[in-house]
């Protein structure tokens, strides 16, 4: 069964895409910002865009009934290269233990402001 998983973002309306889709145990998360979404705020800091991330991808694992543990593939986005060292240690305090498949790309973002954005997949647990 498939199912459709928004955070009211006026990014997914615009752009036509949801948060993440569940499919059967597989949830497919888009790529995520750290963007506040209540506020539509985002941190200056790479590393706090980093957690903002997290948290954002966190609560669409929490409302697909999975959690970051499910994750089985990321990839990163950051927009130059020296930001590695920033958040290399916070990807480590999120994924140490889960150790997905990942991928770290460095390209350019949608508005200038974003330094990072992260995009997963995962699997629930039986």
């Amino acid at each position: 069964m498939r199912r459709l998983i928004s955070t009211g973002s006026p990014f997914e309306t615009e752009a036509g895409y949801s948060r993440a889709v569940v499919d059967g145990d597989d949830i497919f998360v888009s790529g995520t910002t750290g963007y506040d979404y209540p506020t539509m705020t985002l941190p200056e800091s790479v590393g706090e865009q980093a957690h903002g991330c997290f948290r954002n991808i966190a609560a669409t694992l929490e409302e697909a009934g999975a959690a970051l543990a499910d994750v089985v593939r990321v990839r990163y986005i950051i927009t130059r290269p020296e930001y590695a060292d920033i958040v290399f240690p916070i990807f480590g305090q999120y994924f140490g233990t889960v150790r997905p498949a990942a991928t770290l790309i460095v390209a350019g973002l949608l508005r200038p402001e974003m330094k990072i954005e992260i995009e997963v997949t995962a699997r629930r647990s039986a």
